[in-house]
């Protein structure tokens, strides 16, 4: 399945700009950065829920955001892509 991840971690504290790359870290140990804070993932329902999981454990749920939008099936899911960032077709060949 395709997830979004998208995150607002609070950086007026020297521990907030430590979460917010801890999560980062996480993020991108799973999927692609689309935007500053926002990831595309293609998992399982398994690493979906390892993946919440340890975002859970990173943010401060009293100063941060953390979304996960779980799209099942990509049949019939359009995504319009404009600018520079061109991001990978994870159905596609993984020769290039």
């Amino acid at each position: 399945m395709l997830i979004i991840v998208c995150y607002d971690v609070s950086t007026e504290t020297r521990a907030g700009r430590r979460r917010l790359r801890r999560v980062a870290k996480v993020c991108e140990s799973t999927g692609q950065r689309v935007q500053k804070s926002v990831f595309e993932c293609q998992v399982t329902l398994a690493e979906f829920e390892q993946l919440e999981r340890r975002l859970l454990a990173e943010v401060d749920l009293a100063q941060d955001c953390l979304r996960l939008y779980r799209l099942p099936s990509t049949r019939g899911a359009e995504v319009r892509e404009y600018g520079q960032f061109k991001a990978v077709d994870f159905e596609g060949p993984l020769v290039f």
